[in-house]
């Protein structure tokens, strides 16, 4: 058996027929005559499409293009067809109108209404259309019709009490009941001629400024940062540079430093207790931020600084800045504190969970810590968050360990890309910072379209170097929408929540 999809032409009238017969043998053998179909091709060939099993067309599927606020949800069959003229098409139109799918009834064991639906949604996605909607007939319900109100017919439906042969197969196909429609099909008697307006979104839809996919592919540089002493800020700031110029050459669109990777700049303070040495450390901080937003305005790439310390009415913060290429700057204080942070540093936590709107999509940042308590990563999904940034600094494997695994779950459980960038290396002469352990990585959610083990990219643990890495945002919209879990959507929000206080 050879079954090919295809394109319909007028010399598969013959075939066509002979299957419409079969397939609508219910309804009085109502078919397209031939002229009809000839119109169909000559103002849309593209939206008509067929499957031939053993070279005869056995399946159909039929469309036009309309602009749909023209009609509403409350027209019928007649009326979106021209009165079956097809003189609503519109070829600039938003939404790709199904005004016809069937399979000769012998050949209904194969699948192949799937392959005509599927095969419309990549129509639609390629004619950059809003979505796929059609009248969609109910035929069991004249079974049910006595006891059940035609809403009601289609609850149970969707909840799977009921099986109707065309309605269930088209939630399958992640269609959904927009309304249901009265009178839309005259002669319908066995959906009562009650129909269901059926709609499928189009997730990749652009609106008239539409771009192509990979609009949607995000370039990450990190910055796995060796510890070293620096003679003074102008050689900082040189390696700083260093790393900034590299990534922009691989036209990064984000760049990702660790977590207090300054911190080799307290050096000169390693006679003072770790306390004060840190707030000294914290009078460059400004000017570091203003070196870093130069950078990325000069370098047209995104940095996330990786860490420092803010003193600000007198309290010590562990901050991070979002330098947008654009020249915006936005600031997170890490929430969770560590003991050894407190302790040696009197740091205290921030108060503000907030997800950053980008010119690559809505990120969040948390720092080492904070990604080990899922609260934070669940709010900022909830607010649409697609990448999730943590420069961590860990000095020995079991820390790296926790920060990474849970890393890992924060990708999964919230559908999300998430990079951590932390430091390698020894540093002599730097009291509390004399020892790193890290591998940076960029971690996916876990499904079929991403790595098998959900890792995109990692870097050799403890050695200096960068990891450049493309993640795909359109990849999570397919997730979200048709993954084989979903997270998102199948929580139990009548059970429980996560919610900010403040």
């Amino acid at each position: 058996m050879n079954i090919e999809l295809r394109k319909l032409t007028l010399e598969d009238y013959a075939d066509l027929k002979e299957s419409m017969l079969q397939a609508y043998d219910s309804m009085g053998g109502s078919i397209w005559p031939k002229s009809s179909i000839a119109k169909l091709l000559n103002i849309f060939p593209e939206g008509q499409l067929c499957i031939a099993v053993d070279d005869r067309v056995v399946a159909c599927s039929l469309a036009i293009i309309v602009e749909y606020d023209e009609y509403g949800d409350r027209h019928t069959y007649k009326l979106i067809t021209g009165d079956y003229s097809f003189s609503t098409h519109d070829p600039n139109g938003d939404t790709l109108y199904g005004i016809e799918i069937f399979v000769h009834p012998d050949f209904r064991g194969l699948r192949l209404g799937r392959r005509l639906y599927e095969a419309r949604k990549e129509l639609c996605e390629s004619l950059n259309l809003k979505s796929i909607i059609a009248g969609g007939r109910i035929p069991g319900y004249h079974a049910h019709a006595e006891e059940l109100t035609p809403r009601q017919y289609i609850d149970k439906v969707k909840a799977k009490e009921i099986y109707d042969p065309t309605l269930t197969f088209q939630i399958s196909n992640d269609f959904h009941v927009r309304k249901v429609l009265k009178n839309y099909l005259p002669g319908d008697k066995e959906s009562k001629e009650y129909a269901t307006l059926i709609e499928w979104n189009n997730i990749y839809y652009q609106g008239i400024d539409a771009s192509a996919r990979s609009a949607m592919t995000i370039r990450l540089g990190l910055v796995q940062w060796e510890m070293r002493l620096f003679p003074d800020m102008a050689v900082f700031y040189e390696q700083v540079e260093f790393f900034v110029d590299a990534l922009s050459g691989y036209k990064s669109d984000f760049i990702l430093f660790p977590e207090l990777f300054n911190t080799p700049l307290l050096q000169p303070y390693n006679h003072l207790p770790e306390i004060e040495a840190m707030r000294k450390l914290a009078e460059k901080t400004q000017e570091i931020v203003d070196k870093m937003h130069e950078y990325a305005l000069s370098y047209n790439v995104n940095i996330i600084t990786g860490s420092m310390p803010l003193l600000e009415d007198g309290k010590l913060y562990n901050v991070t800045y979002l330098c947008h290429r654009t020249g915006k700057i936005d600031e997170y204080r890490k929430i969770h504190i560590t003991p050894n942070e407190q302790k040696y540093y009197g740091m205290v936590g921030g108060d503000k969970v907030q997800v950053f709107d980008t010119d690559c999509g809505k990120v969040g940042i948390l720092i080492c810590y904070d990604v080990e308590f899922p609260e934070l990563s669940r709010l900022y999904a909830d607010q649409g968050m697609q990448i999730l940034f943590v420069p961590f600094l860990t000095d020995t494997q079991n820390g790296y360990t926790r920060v990474r695994h849970c890393a890992q779950a924060r990708a999964i459980e919230n559908e999300c890309y998430v990079a951590i960038a932390g430091c390698v290396g020894n540093l002599p002469k730097v009291n509390n910072m004399d020892i790193q352990f890290a591998q940076s990585a960029v971690f996916t959610p876990s499904d079929f379209a991403f790595p098998t083990n959900a890792i995109k990219a990692e870097a050799t643990p403890n050695t200096e170097m960068v990891l450049v890495v493309d993640v795909d945002l359109h990849l999570l919209d397919e997730l979200h929408h048709y993954g084989t879990v979903k997270i998102l959507k199948d929580r139990r929000k009548d059970l429980y929540q996560v919610k900010l206080l403040k």
